[in-house]
Protein backbone atom coordinates (compact mmCIF):
# COMPACT_ATOMS: atom_id res chain seq x y z
CA UNK A 1 0.00 0.00 0.00
CA UNK A 2 1.27 3.45 -0.94
CA UNK A 3 -0.11 6.61 0.66
CA UNK A 4 -0.42 9.56 -1.72
CA UNK A 5 -1.27 13.21 -1.18
CA UNK A 6 -4.03 14.25 -3.57
CA UNK A 7 -4.87 17.79 -2.48
CA UNK A 8 -3.63 20.34 0.02
CA UNK A 9 -4.49 23.93 0.91
CA UNK A 10 -4.20 26.33 3.82
CA UNK A 11 -7.39 27.16 5.70
CA UNK A 12 -8.12 30.26 7.73
CA UNK A 13 -8.52 28.62 11.15
CA UNK A 14 -7.30 25.03 10.94
CA UNK A 15 -4.02 25.35 9.07
CA UNK A 16 -3.16 22.91 6.31
CA UNK A 17 -5.96 20.74 4.90
CA UNK A 18 -4.74 17.62 3.09
CA UNK A 19 -6.58 14.79 1.34
CA UNK A 20 -4.84 11.43 0.97
CA UNK A 21 -5.46 8.37 -1.12
CA UNK A 22 -4.13 4.82 -0.85
CA UNK A 23 -2.84 2.79 -3.80
CA UNK A 24 -2.90 -1.00 -3.82
CA UNK A 25 -1.03 -2.86 -6.54
CA UNK A 26 0.74 -1.35 -9.54
CA UNK A 27 -0.10 -1.00 -13.20
CA UNK A 28 -3.14 0.09 -15.17
CA UNK A 29 -5.73 2.23 -13.42
CA UNK A 30 -8.30 -0.49 -12.82
CA UNK A 31 -10.60 0.69 -10.01
CA UNK A 32 -10.95 3.85 -7.93
CA UNK A 33 -13.08 3.93 -4.78
CA UNK A 34 -14.24 7.18 -3.16
CA UNK A 35 -15.76 7.42 0.31
CA UNK A 36 -17.28 10.22 2.39
CA UNK A 37 -17.80 13.58 0.68
CA UNK A 38 -20.04 15.04 3.39
CA UNK A 39 -19.46 15.56 7.07
CA UNK A 40 -22.30 13.27 8.18
CA UNK A 41 -21.24 10.25 6.11
CA UNK A 42 -19.80 8.27 9.02
CA UNK A 43 -21.04 4.96 7.63
CA UNK A 44 -19.36 5.62 4.29
CA UNK A 45 -16.03 6.41 5.98
CA UNK A 46 -16.39 3.32 8.18
CA UNK A 47 -16.94 1.17 5.10
CA UNK A 48 -13.72 2.57 3.62
CA UNK A 49 -11.81 1.74 6.80
CA UNK A 50 -12.98 -1.89 6.62
CA UNK A 51 -12.19 -2.03 2.91
CA UNK A 52 -8.69 -0.62 3.48
CA UNK A 53 -7.97 -3.45 5.92
CA UNK A 54 -9.15 -6.06 3.42
CA UNK A 55 -7.21 -4.58 0.50
CA UNK A 56 -4.02 -4.42 2.58
CA UNK A 57 -4.47 -8.09 3.47
CA UNK A 58 -5.15 -9.04 -0.15
CA UNK A 59 -2.08 -7.11 -1.32
CA UNK A 60 0.10 -8.71 1.38
CA UNK A 61 -1.01 -12.16 0.17
CA UNK A 62 -0.08 -11.29 -3.42
CA UNK A 63 -3.69 -11.49 -4.53
CA UNK A 64 -3.94 -8.23 -6.47
CA UNK A 65 -3.62 -9.34 -10.09
CA UNK A 66 -0.31 -8.33 -11.66
CA UNK A 67 -0.52 -5.08 -13.62
CA UNK A 68 -3.70 -3.91 -11.81
CA UNK A 69 -4.02 -0.91 -9.53
CA UNK A 70 -6.74 0.03 -7.02
CA UNK A 71 -6.95 3.52 -5.53
CA UNK A 72 -8.96 4.24 -2.36
CA UNK A 73 -9.86 7.75 -1.15
CA UNK A 74 -11.62 7.34 2.23
CA UNK A 75 -12.86 10.93 2.64
CA UNK A 76 -12.75 14.35 1.01
CA UNK A 77 -14.36 16.27 3.87
CA UNK A 78 -13.01 15.23 7.27
CA UNK A 79 -12.95 18.90 8.29
CA UNK A 80 -16.78 19.09 8.29
CA UNK A 81 -16.93 15.68 9.95
CA UNK A 82 -14.75 16.96 12.78
CA UNK A 83 -17.06 19.97 13.17
CA UNK A 84 -20.23 17.81 12.96
CA UNK A 85 -21.43 19.65 9.85
CA UNK A 86 -22.81 18.07 6.69
CA UNK A 87 -21.36 20.52 4.16
CA UNK A 88 -18.16 22.51 3.84
CA UNK A 89 -17.42 24.51 6.99
CA UNK A 90 -16.87 27.98 5.59
CA UNK A 91 -19.63 28.35 3.00
CA UNK A 92 -22.00 25.34 3.28
CA UNK A 93 -21.13 24.21 -0.24
CA UNK A 94 -21.32 20.54 -1.22
CA UNK A 95 -18.33 18.79 -2.81
CA UNK A 96 -20.62 16.36 -4.63
CA UNK A 97 -22.44 19.31 -6.23
CA UNK A 98 -19.19 20.93 -7.42
CA UNK A 99 -18.03 18.76 -10.34
CA UNK A 100 -16.29 19.02 -12.75
CA UNK A 101 -14.87 21.80 -10.60
CA UNK A 102 -12.56 24.75 -11.13
CA UNK A 103 -8.91 24.81 -10.05
CA UNK A 104 -9.23 28.56 -9.41
CA UNK A 105 -12.65 28.45 -7.74
CA UNK A 106 -13.75 28.15 -4.10
CA UNK A 107 -12.49 25.31 -1.91
CA UNK A 108 -15.06 22.62 -2.80
CA UNK A 109 -14.71 23.43 -6.50
CA UNK A 110 -10.91 23.10 -6.30
CA UNK A 111 -11.24 19.79 -4.46
CA UNK A 112 -13.68 18.50 -7.09
CA UNK A 113 -11.45 19.56 -10.00
CA UNK A 114 -8.34 18.00 -8.44
CA UNK A 115 -10.18 14.79 -7.61
CA UNK A 116 -11.61 14.43 -11.12
CA UNK A 117 -8.17 14.91 -12.65
CA UNK A 118 -6.90 12.13 -10.39
CA UNK A 119 -9.70 9.59 -10.91
CA UNK A 120 -10.95 10.19 -14.47
CA UNK A 121 -8.76 7.59 -16.17
CA UNK A 122 -9.81 4.59 -14.07
CA UNK A 123 -11.78 1.84 -15.80
CA UNK A 124 -14.21 1.43 -12.89
CA UNK A 125 -15.28 4.02 -10.33
CA UNK A 126 -17.11 3.21 -7.10
CA UNK A 127 -18.52 5.82 -4.73
CA UNK A 128 -19.96 5.06 -1.30
CA UNK A 129 -22.84 7.50 -1.51
CA UNK A 130 -25.52 8.67 0.93
CA UNK A 131 -29.25 8.99 0.24
CA UNK A 132 -30.77 12.44 -0.16
CA UNK A 133 -33.44 11.73 2.50
CA UNK A 134 -32.73 11.16 6.20
CA UNK A 135 -33.43 7.57 7.12
CA UNK A 136 -32.55 3.95 6.40
CA UNK A 137 -32.75 2.16 3.08
CA UNK A 138 -32.19 -1.21 1.47
CA UNK A 139 -28.52 -1.56 0.38
CA UNK A 140 -28.19 -1.26 -3.38
CA UNK A 141 -26.06 -0.12 -6.33
CA UNK A 142 -27.21 2.87 -8.36
CA UNK A 143 -26.28 3.93 -11.87
CA UNK A 144 -27.25 7.12 -13.69
CA UNK A 145 -28.85 6.74 -17.10
CA UNK A 146 -26.29 8.65 -19.16
CA UNK A 147 -26.39 6.33 -22.16
CA UNK A 148 -23.07 4.87 -21.01
CA UNK A 149 -24.33 2.91 -18.03
CA UNK A 150 -24.18 -0.88 -17.77
CA UNK A 151 -26.71 -2.44 -15.35
CA UNK A 152 -25.33 -5.88 -16.21
CA UNK A 153 -21.99 -4.84 -14.70
CA UNK A 154 -23.79 -3.46 -11.64
CA UNK A 155 -25.31 -6.92 -11.10
CA UNK A 156 -21.80 -8.25 -10.46
CA UNK A 157 -21.71 -6.51 -7.07
CA UNK A 158 -24.25 -9.08 -5.88
CA UNK A 159 -26.27 -6.48 -3.96
CA UNK A 160 -30.01 -7.03 -3.37
CA UNK A 161 -30.99 -4.33 -5.89
CA UNK A 162 -29.57 -2.40 -8.82
CA UNK A 163 -31.23 1.01 -9.20
CA UNK A 164 -31.14 3.06 -12.39
CA UNK A 165 -32.18 6.69 -12.39
CA UNK A 166 -32.78 9.38 -14.99
CA UNK A 167 -30.50 12.40 -14.84
CA UNK A 168 -31.84 15.25 -12.74
CA UNK A 169 -30.58 18.82 -13.04
CA UNK A 170 -28.15 18.48 -10.12
CA UNK A 171 -26.70 15.18 -11.36
CA UNK A 172 -24.58 17.10 -13.90
CA UNK A 173 -22.44 18.39 -11.02
CA UNK A 174 -21.93 15.03 -9.25
CA UNK A 175 -18.91 12.72 -9.36
CA UNK A 176 -20.85 9.76 -10.76
CA UNK A 177 -22.15 11.72 -13.77
CA UNK A 178 -18.77 13.27 -14.63
CA UNK A 179 -17.04 9.93 -14.17
CA UNK A 180 -19.38 8.35 -16.72
CA UNK A 181 -18.98 11.22 -19.18
CA UNK A 182 -15.23 10.62 -19.06
CA UNK A 183 -15.62 6.96 -19.98
CA UNK A 184 -15.40 5.39 -16.51
CA UNK A 185 -18.01 2.79 -15.59
CA UNK A 186 -19.26 4.48 -12.41
CA UNK A 187 -21.35 2.96 -9.62
CA UNK A 188 -22.81 4.44 -6.43
CA UNK A 189 -23.00 1.91 -3.59
CA UNK A 190 -25.59 2.73 -0.91
CA UNK A 191 -25.48 1.26 2.56
CA UNK A 192 -28.35 1.11 5.05
CA UNK A 193 -27.37 4.21 7.05
CA UNK A 194 -25.43 7.47 6.77
CA UNK A 195 -24.84 9.28 10.06
CA UNK A 196 -24.76 6.18 12.28
CA UNK A 197 -22.67 3.04 11.86
CA UNK A 198 -24.44 -0.17 10.90
CA UNK A 199 -21.84 -2.91 10.98
CA UNK A 200 -23.82 -5.55 9.12
CA UNK A 201 -24.62 -3.40 6.09
CA UNK A 202 -21.06 -1.97 6.13
CA UNK A 203 -19.66 -5.47 5.78
CA UNK A 204 -22.21 -6.15 3.00
CA UNK A 205 -20.90 -3.11 1.11
CA UNK A 206 -17.28 -4.21 1.52
CA UNK A 207 -18.11 -7.73 0.34
CA UNK A 208 -19.96 -6.37 -2.68
CA UNK A 209 -16.94 -4.31 -3.78
CA UNK A 210 -14.51 -7.20 -3.27
CA UNK A 211 -16.90 -9.45 -5.20
CA UNK A 212 -17.00 -6.97 -8.08
CA UNK A 213 -13.21 -6.54 -8.15
CA UNK A 214 -12.82 -10.33 -8.20
CA UNK A 215 -15.31 -10.78 -11.04
CA UNK A 216 -13.58 -8.04 -13.06
CA UNK A 217 -10.23 -9.83 -12.73
CA UNK A 218 -8.58 -7.19 -10.53
CA UNK A 219 -8.10 -9.23 -7.34
CA UNK A 220 -8.24 -12.88 -6.30
CA UNK A 221 -10.59 -13.26 -3.36
CA UNK A 222 -12.89 -16.06 -2.21
CA UNK A 223 -16.26 -14.64 -1.22
CA UNK A 224 -19.93 -15.54 -1.07
CA UNK A 225 -21.74 -15.27 -4.40
CA UNK A 226 -24.06 -12.57 -3.09
CA UNK A 227 -27.60 -11.85 -4.24
CA UNK A 228 -29.17 -12.23 -7.66
CA UNK A 229 -29.90 -8.53 -8.03
CA UNK A 230 -33.32 -7.18 -8.95
CA UNK A 231 -33.12 -4.16 -11.27
CA UNK A 232 -35.38 -1.20 -10.48
CA UNK A 233 -35.96 2.22 -11.95
CA UNK A 234 -35.90 5.01 -9.41
CA UNK A 235 -39.05 6.66 -10.76
CA UNK A 236 -40.99 3.43 -10.20
CA UNK A 237 -40.67 3.66 -6.40
CA UNK A 238 -43.83 4.73 -4.60
CA UNK A 239 -43.27 7.78 -2.36
CA UNK A 240 -45.40 7.91 0.80
CA UNK A 241 -45.71 11.32 2.50
CA UNK A 242 -46.74 12.46 5.95
CA UNK A 243 -50.13 14.18 6.16
CA UNK A 244 -49.29 15.84 9.47
CA UNK A 245 -46.29 17.09 11.45
CA UNK A 246 -45.24 15.71 14.83
CA UNK A 247 -43.28 12.92 16.50
CA UNK A 248 -42.69 10.03 14.11
CA UNK A 249 -43.21 6.46 15.37
CA UNK A 250 -42.35 3.94 12.67
CA UNK A 251 -44.05 0.54 12.83
CA UNK A 252 -42.04 -1.14 10.04
CA UNK A 253 -38.42 -1.57 8.96
CA UNK A 254 -36.63 -1.43 5.63
CA UNK A 255 -36.82 -4.57 3.50
CA UNK A 256 -40.10 -5.54 5.23
CA UNK A 257 -43.03 -6.74 3.13
CA UNK A 258 -46.28 -4.82 3.62
CA UNK A 259 -49.82 -5.07 2.30
CA UNK A 260 -52.06 -2.34 1.04
CA UNK A 261 -53.76 -0.65 4.00
CA UNK A 262 -51.15 -1.76 6.55
CA UNK A 263 -50.23 0.83 9.18
CA UNK A 264 -46.65 1.94 8.59
CA UNK A 265 -46.26 4.73 11.15
CA UNK A 266 -48.02 6.94 13.66
CA UNK A 267 -47.59 10.70 13.82
CA UNK A 268 -47.92 11.88 17.41
CA UNK A 269 -49.01 15.30 18.69
CA UNK A 270 -45.92 16.53 20.62
CA UNK A 271 -48.09 18.42 23.14
CA UNK A 272 -50.75 15.92 24.25
CA UNK A 273 -49.45 12.58 22.91
CA UNK A 274 -52.50 11.88 20.76
CA UNK A 275 -52.19 10.17 17.37
CA UNK A 276 -52.67 12.88 14.75
CA UNK A 277 -52.36 10.59 11.73
CA UNK A 278 -51.57 7.02 10.70
CA UNK A 279 -49.43 6.46 7.62
CA UNK A 280 -50.90 3.64 5.52
CA UNK A 281 -49.40 1.55 2.72
CA UNK A 282 -51.06 2.51 -0.59
CA UNK A 283 -50.09 -0.79 -2.25
CA UNK A 284 -48.46 -4.16 -1.62
CA UNK A 285 -44.68 -4.03 -1.66
CA UNK A 286 -41.38 -3.89 0.19
CA UNK A 287 -40.11 -0.95 2.23
CA UNK A 288 -37.13 0.46 0.33
CA UNK A 289 -36.61 3.62 2.42
CA UNK A 290 -37.86 4.53 5.89
CA UNK A 291 -37.66 7.89 7.66
CA UNK A 292 -35.93 7.48 11.05
CA UNK A 293 -35.83 10.98 12.55
CA UNK A 294 -37.70 11.79 15.80
CA UNK A 295 -39.83 14.47 14.14
CA UNK A 296 -41.53 14.71 10.77
CA UNK A 297 -42.99 17.67 8.89
CA UNK A 298 -46.11 17.74 6.78
CA UNK A 299 -45.73 16.46 3.21
CA UNK A 300 -42.24 15.03 3.81
CA UNK A 301 -41.48 11.64 2.20
CA UNK A 302 -41.37 9.11 5.03
CA UNK A 303 -41.26 5.87 3.03
CA UNK A 304 -40.40 4.67 -0.45
CA UNK A 305 -41.98 1.41 -1.51
CA UNK A 306 -41.06 -1.17 -4.12
CA UNK A 307 -44.32 -2.34 -5.65
CA UNK A 308 -44.99 -6.04 -5.23
CA UNK A 309 -44.97 -6.37 -9.02
CA UNK A 310 -41.19 -6.01 -9.09
CA UNK A 311 -40.36 -8.65 -6.48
Amino acid sequence: MTKEQIFTMNTAFRGEYTIHGYQYGKGEKSACIVGAMRGDEYQQLYICSLLAQKLSEIESNGDIVSGKQIFLIPTLNYSSMNAMKTKWNSDDSDINRSFPGNHKGPATSRIAATLLDKVKDYTYGIQFASFYLHGELVPHVRMLETGKESPSLANLFGMPYVMTGMNRSFDAVTLNYNWQLGGTQAFSVYSKTTNVIDDESAKLAVSSVLRFLTRMGIIRYECHGGYISSTLREDELVSIRADEAGFFRSLVEVNQEVRRGDSLAEIINPMDGSVKAIVKAPTDGIIFFAHNQPMVYQNVVVYKLIRRLHI
